[in-house]
């Protein structure tokens, strides 16, 4: 017997969300040819543009092996090229080649149509309260991560 019933675990209902939002965006993305994952890298690198793998690997929530094979299998495909850094040579910088550009715009106006659908279930003030709430648990979450090193 546990000492807290699943349906009163707020954990077990966030977690049904991001596994909902996921699995909708898995579907939307199929089309487009690319993960969640691998969309979700993409979008990183439009926004910066020579990010490192280990920079994004934290950006996407993902350990760096992981990202590392995201990133293999964007190469690929041909949709990012990476090249040394200037500065420092043992550093990659990765940016979007030109096919990626376009399989980038497609996937986003994919996944924008889930995220719209998603907003348009909520009021104006409602997405606002959840957005805010979220950034609470996320905020408690961080704090009471136990540390180690």
């Amino acid at each position: 017997m546990t000492s807290m019933p699943v349906s009163e675990r707020l954990g077990s209902h966030v977690k049904r969300a991001e596994q909902a939002l996921s699995a909708a965006k898995y579907a939307a993305l199929k089309p487009a040819g690319v993960t969640v994952a691998q969309y979700a890298a993409l979008l990183f690198l439009v926004e910066k543009p020579g990010i490192s793998a280990a920079a994004l690997a934290r950006a996407c929530g993902v350990t760096p092996p992981t990202m590392n094979t995201v990133l293999k299998n964007l190469q690929e495909r041909g949709l990012i090229e990476r090249t040394p850094h200037e500065w420092h040579k043992n550093i990659l910088e990765t940016r979007l080649t030109e096919q990626g550009k376009a399989v980038m715009a497609d996937a986003d106006a994919r996944a924008v149509r889930v995220e719209r659908a998603l907003a348009d279930e909520f009021s104006d003030e409602e997405r606002q309260l959840l957005v805010g709430l979220l950034a609470r648990c996320t905020d408690l979450l961080e704090s009471v991560r136990p540390k180690y090193g």
